[in-house]
């Protein structure tokens, strides 16, 4: 580890991941956010199948995580247009497509949108191309994002393609960080669309960093709808993602303390709002946790 602190990957997508971002910023030296290119609705699935490109909307969410200059763009980048045809769009992700039809590389264009912002790490890809999340279900197989993370009894989420290239500065970024966080957000369209992109998860399976489960506080979508931290846990057991650490909201350990030998650090990481994660909180638990008091690797 960087005396000056630890190099972190955090894999995800959405608001989740966003917010982990704005939580390790607070104490790590470098930073990677490894964002899933799933996304098939909103303005992101609108200009996926209108232009075919890669959804923006999750990178565009984390760049504005990891702004640190105070400028015209920064301030812009999550404005949503609320009229005409542009409506619904924000203008970070017409930027970012814009860039990136240009250049014929979203990471070229996430790098430009990053040097403008003066981002404080740098966000890649999961896949260099888009890719249609799969998973059997209660009602049988069930094709893309939306359709997903409307649906119940989730299982063996996959992809088509089934094997996507991973981005070598994704698998890059997990082989060499110290702390790997994977989470919060939508357990199976965000945060295992990530972490199981398989190249992905062999390089989670190599890495000698520090694996951290961060849990949803509250869950809002019916593809978890009814879980708790222990089928949360089971889940990603389940699709073959082992981690070092859970980090949870306090009293929601019960129940999932008997599934796992994993320790789970319970704490005050809820958000005014109460359903999402507090980057100030958060961030002060994930940096302790690169101490050794409960043995975790590091």
């Amino acid at each position: 580890m960087n005396a000056l602190g630890p190099s972190v990957a955090a894999l995800g997508g959405g608001h989740g991941l966003a917010t982990t971002l704005g939580a390790v910023r607070q104490y790590a030296q470098s930073i990677v956010g490894v964002v899933s290119v799933g996304d098939d609705g909103g303005s992101s699935g609108r200009l996926r199948d209108e232009l075919h490109v890669a959804p923006p909307g999750d990178v565009r969410r984390c760049l504005s995580a990891l702004a640190t200059r105070d400028s015209l763009l920064a301030r812009s980048l999550e404005h949503r247009f609320d009229s005409g045809t542009l409506q619904g769009h924000p203008i970070g992700n017409l930027l970012l497509t814009g860039l990136a039809m240009v250049s014929g590389e979203l990471q070229d264009a996430i790098d430009e949108v990053g040097a403008l912002l003066g981002a404080a790490g740098r966000i890649v890809p999961a896949t260099t191309q888009p890719v249609t999340l799969v998973a059997d279900s209660d009602a049988g197989v069930l094709t893309g994002q939306v359709t997903i993370e409307r649906s119940t009894g989730i299982t063996n989420l996959r992809f088509d393609p089934i094997e996507p290239t991973a981005s070598p500065l994704a698998i890059a970024a997990v082989e060499q960080a110290d702390q790997i966080i994977i989470g919060p957000g939508s357990l199976f369209t965000s945060v295992l669309a990530t972490a199981v992109v398989p190249e992905i998860l062999d390089a989670l399976r190599r890495s000698n960093g520090q694996k951290v489960f961060v849990a949803n506080i509250a869950n809002d979508k019916a593809e978890a709808r009814g879980f708790g931290l222990a089928e949360h846990l089971d889940a990603i057991v389940d699709h073959g993602v082992t981690v070092d650490a859970v980090v949870a909201q306090t009293g929601s350990a019960a129940g999932a303390v008997d599934r796992t030998t994993v320790p789970i650090i319970t704490a005050d990481l809820a958000h005014n709002d109460g359903w999402s994660h507090d980057p100030t909180k958060l961030g002060a638990v994930l940096a302790d946790l690169r101490g050794d008091r409960l043995n975790v690797p590091v």
